[in-house]
């Protein structure tokens, strides 16, 4: 949606541009900053919403704007309606900054306890937000934010009206469009992943409603999100398929708003489990939560890999891309990892195959050296995820895909815990839709559609042992497997090999250990012809020397 609206993306351009100049450089501090202000205007915008639906049906209703606020650290209060965004937005620019930084940030930081003191998730926004501080070095800043933030929610109401999209759907576009310009590579070994993998990492898991869907190291809730976002969509394709289209990415989408009954809001605010170590990205992951429209998530702060975390074989679905370096101290490390390292890459894995429960599936995404690396304690991890589970995928991924953030190679591994493994599937990505540089700009060319059709309807196949004994009997004499099976040509960019390969190639799960490379047969001219030709070829430039000495 966001995608095709030129004046959205050039006003969240300009919004950066002037935090940028403000003096804010550093895009993890205004994002938090921007987002407290995107915030304070939609809070007045649904509390106005509320208030006219309640004056029109007759009903009562209290809104979060009555009353005093006791203004933190001092003996003063003020009318809570003082504190909305339609109120303060007119005050003079110095006494706006003062207002907005000592009284309504602090209410900010409150209103869910306060609105609603007995429920445990909401005092977690507030436990969360304790620490958050309101940075704005100049008025001017203030404003000139306060008034582009006005102008991109005229143009999201616009385009909801003219566009027929939902307000909702569209904000959410927005705030993924100003996560999108976080660029805090080499941070811990994290960075963003792009949307249209975590869609694709969606697809292949299929989260049903009713499932709790978990991510270890959640950053700013975009997996969470995405299964989100794919539920609701499953439900209109279910309900009425008419309503779905194609996003750019080739997948299928709806306006999940229109899904968002009490009854399912309900369901789903109880679905969705995130953790991180960094505060920052908790109270960013709970914001851009509840801008979607979940309005109690339950992101926390914690290490999963520590001995404080257990909540072990709690969950139907996991989707994550953890750190990939980095070590945890030996003495840290929680008792249910049995793993011979402290390498997190391979520690997160084993926490999320002990987080799942039996049947639970994962898409988990992991650096190359998890797949291959010939250490101990990796091959040990693949032993695990092949033994102790069904892995039914491993899908190779450039290495441009997290660019710029970083160049790394990776995979994406999907298992269920207490399966077994028989065959595992492997597919090619050479094409994510996007040019595989810095730029990383749209094309045409995308393998994720192929991906997602292709993994759903790889169990159609027949892949009895005596079937993939013929057809290895058939690739070691030279002959092609493909009228065996089309799935099993290694040629391909997608393939099966059987667990029994695997196994006697120590668990590696590297693709090219199994993919048949084809050469194309060169064939080359006799000497003889290609010894005249070179003499043709030296005799004219003979000829032409000469020609050149009658003009010396």
């Amino acid at each position: 949606m966001l995608q095709n609206n030129a004046q959205l993306k050039s006003l969240i351009d300009k919004l950066w541009q002037n935090f940028w100049e403000g003096g804010i450089a550093n895009p993890l501090t205004a994002i938090e900053q921007i987002t407290y202000l995107i915030f304070m205007k939609r809070l007045d915008d649904l509390e106005a919403k509320r208030e006219r639906d309640a004056e029109f049906t007759g009903e009562k209703y209290s809104s979060r704007f009555k009353g005093k606020f006791q203004i933190p650290g001092s003996n003063e209060s003020i009318d809570k309606n003082e504190l909305r965004w339609s109120v303060f937005k007119h005050k003079p620019a110095d006494e706006m900054l003062m207002h907005v930084q000592m009284k309504v940030f602090p209410f900010l930081k409150e209103f869910s306890k306060s609105s609603n003191p007995e429920n445990s998730d909401s005092d977690n926004f507030t436990r969360h937000m304790a620490n958050a501080v309101f940075i704005m070095p100049k008025a001017s800043l203030l404003v000139s934010a306060i008034n582009i933030v006005e102008e991109i929610f005229r143009e999201i109401e616009k385009d909801a009206t003219e566009g027929g999209h939902a307000f909702q759907d569209i904000q959410g576009d927005v705030y993924e469009m100003l996560l999108s310009e976080i660029a805090t590579a080499g941070k811990n070994g994290q960075f963003r992943t792009p949307r249209h993998i975590i869609k694709l990492m969606a697809e292949l898991v299929a989260p049903q409603l009713g499932q709790r869907i978990a991510d270890p190291a959640c950053g700013t809730g975009g997996f969470l999100l995405g299964a989100y976002q794919y539920i609701l969509t499953d439900l209109v394709r279910k309900k009425d398929p008419a309503k779905l289209s194609k996003d750019e990415d080739g997948f299928e989408r709806a306006a999940i708003s229109a899904m968002l009954t009490q009854k399912v809001k309900t369901i789903l605010d109880q679905s969705f489990v995130g953790y991180d170590i960094d505060t920052t990205m908790v109270r960013l992951g709970l914001m851009n939560m509840m801008m979607h429209g979940i309005d109690e998530p339950k992101i926390d702060y914690k290490d999963t890999l520590s001995k404080s975390y257990n909540e072990d074989s709690q969950f139907d679905i996991i989707m994550a891309n953890p750190p990939f370096t980095g070590n945890i101290d030996k003495g840290d490390i929680n008792e249910g990892l049995k793993l011979p390292t402290t390498k997190t890459e391979l520690l997160f894995v084993e926490r999320i195959f002990n987080m799942l429960k039996m049947g639970g599936t994962a898409a988990v995404i992991v650096p190359s050296g998890v797949i291959q690396n010939s250490g101990k304690a990796f091959e040990a991890l693949r032993k695990l995820i092949i033994e102790k589970a069904e892995l039914k995928a491993v899908i190779a991924v450039p290495s441009g895909v997290f660019k710029p953030y970083a160049g790394v190679s990776t995979a994406i591994l999907i298992f269920t815990k207490g399966g077994e493994t028989n065959h595992v599937w492997f597919y090619d990505m050479q094409a994510d839709g996007y040019t595989l540089d810095d730029k990383r700009n749209k094309i045409a060319e995308s393998d994720l559609p192929d991906i997602v059709q292709r993994y759903k309807n790889r169990l159609n196949q027949d892949f009895q042992d005596d079937g993939m004994n013929k057809i290895n009997a058939n690739k070691k004499s030279g002959k092609s497997s493909n009228s065996e099976n089309p799935d099993s040509d290694r040629r391909q960019k997608y393939f099966m090999v059987p667990k029994k390969e695997i196994v006697e190639n120590n668990y590696d799960l590297n693709l090219s250990t199994y993919k048949e490379e084809v050469y194309e047969e060169v064939a080359y001219e006799k000497p003889d012809v290609i010894f005249r030709r070179l003499e043709s070829i030296e005799a004219d430039i003979q000829k032409g020397l000469a020609e050149l000495k009658e003009f010396v």
